[in-house]
Formats: structure tokens, C-alpha cells, sequence
């Protein structure tokens, strides 16, 4: 493969104008926005309003609750995004699976999945632009087709395919299992929760949406989102925490790490979410991520339909945070 840059496919920029309708009259821009321009969330509009490119009768809208009149006229201007370039490079990443259609990796913690602002080099995609010499590649472009993301500092199984059908097919999956339908994707992590939740298990079943003040984050506490569920077991007691279990039913970003912030348990290492009791300051920065590990992926091979599992052995730096805190190797 030739290591002549390819330039990752960006949206072209787009302008929008609302005119508020009769039924519309009161309600907020931020949902009125979501609601009649495709492919738009209230998450969405509210960084658009952020950014200043949300305007109403010529003047900049600076709150997402802002109630809208009947005939007020909204402009949405939607900047281009930059492109970014993605450079094959060799990358030492572990392969658990590599066939004509998909790839199956072993992702390890502080690897960032997608080029973006900010991370244009040293991310997987880039590794597997390297790896793999056979992608015909997704929409056109000769580039690995990313259907789920693990976070940077996440490890564990992660599939990647390599062609439009496969691409299609396992996508096809994920949004099966995000919509919470039985069967097709399945995905289980273990992590480190301190403290360790109050029931050995139970399920999480709440609204996921973008928090209202931070766009790093989400939160599980407000009135509107997607549905998340996620089924949890403690698996192992420990010092001040737990070694625990978590099956997805849906699939929403940080969905584990909100939902056990919001609980009341955050993962251990977890600095956008939570604070690690004071007993275990040192060995959260002894980890230095949060304790979160996608162990196991179980899915329809886009071809030949054969169920397959992969899993993944817990990484260095976790095993050694689950044995400072068990009790056979705590004073």
C-alpha cells in the first residue's frame, strides 16, 4: 500500500432556514432545530448555537431554551469541517482476527480509534491503513470502516470492516442492538467500580443525552435522550470497590461510565465522571485511565453468518489494579 496521504470524507458545508410554524409557536430552538433538520440531535444544535451558528432574525442565539414565535425565521449555517489527513503508519496493534471482510483487534488503552482535530496521527484507523493490504474500501475511499468506537483510554475488542458490505452488514448489527432488539451484537466489559454498587446485580435503564453544560460529557439525569440499558454483575469484591460485570443492551457514547457515575459507583480512573475514594487516590494515578476493558464481542460474520466470539485478556495495567485491591494483596 502506498503511503501517500488520503484525506478522511468530510460533510459539506451546510445552511439551513426554519420558519416557525403554528404547531412550533413556544417551543425551544434546540428541539425545534433537532426535529426538522435531518440527522440533527438537541446535543447537535445546542454546540451549533454555541458556536454562533444559529441565528434568528439576524441575531445570534446564545441559549438552547430560547422560545420560538410563530413566523420567527432560523439560520443555521453549518461550517465546513476541515479535512483531516489520514497517513498509514506502522503501528503495533494486535490482530485477533483478519479475513477479506473484517478485522478484529485487540485496542489497547490510550489508543485513539478516528483521526480528529487534535489527533491526526498515532490512531488505529492509521495503524490498520498500514496492516491491512487488502481494504477495498467504504464509500469510495480506500479507508478501514469504523461501526463502534471504544474510548481512548478503553481497551478490549473492537471489529472493523474492511468493504460496503461488511461495512452494511455488521453496522446493520450495532444499530440492531442500540435499538435494543435481542440477539446479533454482542458486547461485555468488565471495570472496577469504587464504590462497588450496592446489589451483587441489576440493570441501569435510563435517558442518554449530551450534558446541558459540558459537551464532553453526558448525563443519565435529564428529561429528554436515547434510551440506554445496561445489565450489571459484580464479579469479584474488593478493597473499597468491585470487579464488575456490564452486558450493553444499547450502545450510547460513555454509556458504561455515566451509568455507573450516575449510580453512584464511578469507574476507578475516571476523570471526566468521577472521583476515586480518597483510600484509593494512588492507585487511580497508578492506572492513569479509567478501569474499563471491553472483554468479550460476539457477532454474524457478514458473509457467512457463522456466530463469532473474541475476547480479550485483561491488559497488563488493569490486572495490576485488580490485584492492589483485592484482599489478599491489600494490609
Amino acid at each position: 500500500m502506498s503511503d501517500t496521504p488520503i484525506v478522511a470524507e468530510d460533510a459539506e458545508a451546510a445552511l439551513h432556514h426554519v420558519v416557525v410554524a403554528t404547531a412550533e409557536h413556544d417551543e425551544r430552538i434546540d428541539a425545534l432545530l433537532a426535529a426538522r433538520i435531518a440527522g440533527a440531535s438537541r446535543g447537535l444544535v445546542q454546540r451549533w448555537i454555541e458556536d454562533g451558528a444559529v441565528t434568528v432574525g439576524g441575531v445570534a442565539v446564545t441559549k438552547a431554551g430560547r422560545r420560538m414565535k410563530l413566523g420567527e425565521e432560523i439560520l443555521v449555517i453549518v461550517p465546513e469541517p476541515e479535512p483531516i489527513e489520514v497517513v498509514p503508519e506502522d503501528l503495533p496493534i494486535r490482530v485477533l482476527f483478519d479475513d477479506a471482510e473484517i478485522i478484529v483487534v485487540d485496542k489497547a488503552a490510550g489508543m485513539v480509534v478516528h483521526p480528529a482535530a487534535g489527533h491526526p496521527r498515532g490512531t488505529l484507523v492509521n495503524a490498520l491503513l498500514f496492516h491491512c493490504r487488502d481494504l477495498s474500501g467504504i464509500g469510495g475511499a480506500l479507508r478501514p470502516g469504523i461501526v463502534h468506537r471504544l474510548d481512548k483510554d478503553t481497551s478490549g475488542v473492537m471489529v472493523v470492516t474492511k468493504n460496503d458490505h461488511a461495512h452494511a452488514h455488521i453496522g446493520a448489527q450495532f444499530a440492531a442492538k442500540s435499538r435494543g432488539e435481542p440477539g446479533g451484537i454482542v458486547r461485555e466489559y468488565v471495570g472496577i467500580a469504587a464504590p462497588p454498587p450496592p446489589r451483587p446485580s441489576g440493570t441501569l435503564r435510563t435517558l442518554h443525552a449530551r450534558h446541558p453544560s459540558d459537551r464532553k460529557r453526558f448525563t443519565t439525569k435529564g428529561d429528554h435522550g436515547k434510551v440506554a440499558v445496561t445489565h450489571y454483575e459484580i464479579i469479584q469484591s474488593l478493597v473499597g470497590a468491585a470487579l464488575v460485570k456490564f452486558k450493553l443492551e444499547t450502545g450510547r457514547t460513555h454509556q458504561i461510565r455515566v451509568h455507573a457515575a450516575d449510580a453512584g459507583w464511578p469507574l476507578i480512573g475516571d476523570q471526566l465522571y468521577g472521583k476515586p475514594p480518597k483510600a484509593l487516590v494512588d492507585v487511580a494515578a497508578t492506572l492513569g485511565r479509567q478501569a474499563l476493558h471491553a472483554r468479550l464481542l460476539e457477532l454474524e460474520h457478514p458473509v457467512t453468518g457463522e456466530r463469532m466470539r473474541f475476547e480479550s485478556p485483561l491488559p497488563a495495567d488493569f490486572a495490576a489494579t485488580l490485584a492492589a485491591l483485592s484482599p489478599a494483596g491489600r494490609p
